[in-house]
């Protein structure tokens, strides 16, 4: 079936919809929703059978809706209406919510019922992540359902008021800034925590600190520290921590207000966005290994970085052991990690292979694994171009580190998405464990950048040269059973990601204790010796970075402008030519015919060529949510 994907951006639901229908066998285009007259233009040039609205900011045309099905999918129970619906859901303390695919009318979110799906809202959990994850799933469900009962031909969808009895409207109002306000005088510790998370990707909560206006995002509960509240009181790992009438949260980004007729702020990590305003505090660590860890407690049982028994706290990475497994956790704010945060894993990443394991499990969470260098850090350094430099280096030495371990097993589990040099960083791993749900983006060629982090020697071979070439070319994302099914994962675990983590460790302590475990690993010791003979990693290392180096520290590179226009979520002026080709069996082939480094090359500098053009293609760097959660 021809479907035509209307969304107001790439976002990572879209991501997930755009693949799955398109692993279905259906012809999927994508068209963003960048005003009436391109989306008119996007409709005749398709003819779709079908338009699928997975995450939309403004309404379709009447002229498009009336003459064509449009199915909106909307984050709310059946009867829910309203732009935040996932706000109300978190502000309310609702355990149990939902998603409804419904008919586009002249009603917003009052068209009639094709499908929906329940989830759940597990406690402590983000807006942002709860979005990537729950929502995700129950989101696919339903449309794959609605999809399905639309081709039948028979189906016949039913109003809101009649699709179940016990159902009720309720339209809710936009959350506005006066409910997210924190009172830190009289808010409790999990009161604050709950209005953080509940706007942890956007829109941030708007307050007041060190007699400015800032945008918080995230938060995390702290039980030991303590001090007068709303006082700041310390910093950890680039966050800061600041009191509450009974406690104290860490906050991991901030974001300045814009200035009326300013440039778009950004979030940055806490303490690297306030700079010199920064008062003198104590940088207080936290240990990796986690103080009271119960035998056989699995990783993703608790909320991203925090204790599960004892006092809470927060730090982004962890490690704990099993028996012969470590499991080395890690959770950077939308999946970017800095120069800052990729030399600490490194250090942790040795610190666990310091352990007697057999196995170690890289990641294992819910939500994301990773998404590369960290943009917005460069875009804020005084050098971007130095910065740049030293984020991917950094990134290279702990995806070496990875490859030139031999004496045990390295697993990469994905929770949730990973792009660009994410991806890569998986790959590294000796198997790649992958939720369903998750949707990878193993590519770079959208932010104009040739990639580097070993690439050009784990994906061929794991997929092969002409597979390599087609994913880096095509720059697509790709299914968690796609990926499968190509081997660029090993396994898929089908799981809620509430219990990913539980099911990451059984299967790992099953490979642990496996017979032939420590065959596998003599024979990767004996693997890498040969491939380090037939071409070491560091000409490898070395034939990347020459690519970077000469993007980075050219000032007219695309690169540049599309670092920029990412950071500062700058509106694109059209929809990029590779989505409205969309899964169209019709694929130019722009092969060179030579090796794989060679064809991707030039297919990279292609587009990066064009990459001006592109700046809509920022969007899946990422994957993440956007503002309409």
């Amino acid at each position: 079936m021809d479907i035509l994907l209307v969304a107001s951006a790439f976002n990572s639901l879209t991501q997930r919809v755009f693949a799955e229908l398109g692993d279905r066998g259906h012809r999927v285009a994508l068209e963003l929703a960048l005003g009436d007259e391109p989306l008119r233009e996007a409709v005749r040039r398709t003819a779709p059978e079908l338009i699928v609205a997975p995450m939309l900011k403004t309404a379709i045309p009447p002229d498009i809706w009336s003459a064509h099905v449009c199915l909106i999918v909307h984050p709310g129970p059946v009867g829910d209406r309203g732009p935040s619906s996932l706000d109300w859901a978190i502000h309310t303390g609702a355990t149990d919510w939902g998603v409804t695919v419904l008919q586009a009318s002249g009603e917003m979110d009052g068209g009639a019922v094709w499908a929906s799906a329940r989830c759940s809202v597990p406690p402590a959990v983000g807006k942002s992540d709860l979005y990537r994850n729950e929502i995700s799933d129950a989101a696919l469900e339903a449309v794959l359902l609605a999809v399905e009962r639309f081709a039948s031909g028979t189906y016949v969808p039913r109003s809101q008021e009649t699709t179940d009895p016990g159902v009720e409207v309720c339209v809710r109002p936009y959350f506005e800034q006066g409910l997210r306000r924190v009172d830190w005088a009289s808010d409790p510790t999990d009161t604050v925590v709950r209005k953080l998370r509940g706007a942890d990707s956007q829109p941030g909560v708007l307050d007041e600190l060190l007699e400015e206006e800032w945008y918080l995002h995230g938060g995390h509960a702290e039980d030991t520290l303590r001090g007068r509240p709303g006082e700041l009181l310390a910093t950890r790992s680039g966050a800061l921590c600041r009191a509450t009438v009974d406690g104290a949260v860490w906050i991991p980004e901030l974001r300045p207000r814009r200035r009326a007729g300013g440039p778009a702020t950004f979030k940055l990590p806490a303490a690297l966005a306030l700079g010199d305003r920064l008062p003198a505090l104590p940088e207080i660590t936290a240990p990796w290994n986690r103080p009271g860890q119960q035998p056989g407690e699995a990783p993703g049982e608790q909320a991203p970085g925090e204790q599960s028994h004892g006092l809470r706290t927060w730090s982004d990475i962890r490690y704990r052991e099993d028996g012969p497994v470590g499991f080395l956790s890690f959770t950077f704010p939308g999946g970017a990690m800095s120069t800052e945060q990729c030399r600490r894993l490194l250090t942790a990443y040795r610190f666990a292979c310091a352990r007697p394991t057999t196995v170690l499990v890289l990641g294992g969470s819910r939500d994301f694994f990773s998404n590369g260098i960290h943009l917005n850090v460069i875009e804020a350094a005084a050098d971007p171009a130095r910065e740049s430099w030293e984020n991917i280096n950094a990134m290279d030495d702990l995806v070496e580190a990875i490859l030139t371990t031999t004496d045990r097993l390295i697993v990469s589990a994905l929770g949730g998405n990973a792009a660009a040099g994410g991806a890569m960083l998986a790959l590294a791993a000796d198997q790649v464990w992958c939720r369903s749900g998750a949707v990878l983006n193993p590519h770079y060629r959208l932010m104009g950048l040739y990639g580097s982090e070993y690439w050009t020697y784990t994906l061929p071979r794991r997929v092969g040269a002409e597979e390599a070439e087609r994913l880096t070319r095509r720059a697509l994302p790709v299914t968690a059973a796609r990926a499968r099914e190509i081997g660029l994962v090993d396994v898929v675990i089908n799981s809620t990601p509430q219990d990913f983590g539980s099911a990451v460790a059984h299967h790992a302590a099953r490979l642990a204790s496996a017979p032939g475990t420590q065959q596998r690993v003599s024979e990767k010791k004996a693997a890498r010796e040969r491939d380090e003979a037939v071409e070491p990693l560091s000409a490898y290392r070395e034939r990347e970075l020459a690519e970077m180096r000469a993007t980075f520290f050219d000032p007219g590179a695309p690169y540049h402008a599309l670092r920029a226009a990412f950071a500062r979520k700058v509106k694109p002026s059209s929809t990029p030519e590779h989505l409205r080709a969309g899964t169209s069996p019709v694929v130019r082939d722009e092969r060179t015919g030579g090796a794989t480094s060679d064809a991707t090359r030039h297919a990279t500098r292609g587009a990066a060529r064009g990459a001006t053009s592109a700046a809509a293609g920022v969007q899946p760097l990422t994957g993440h949510s956007s503002g309409s959660l």
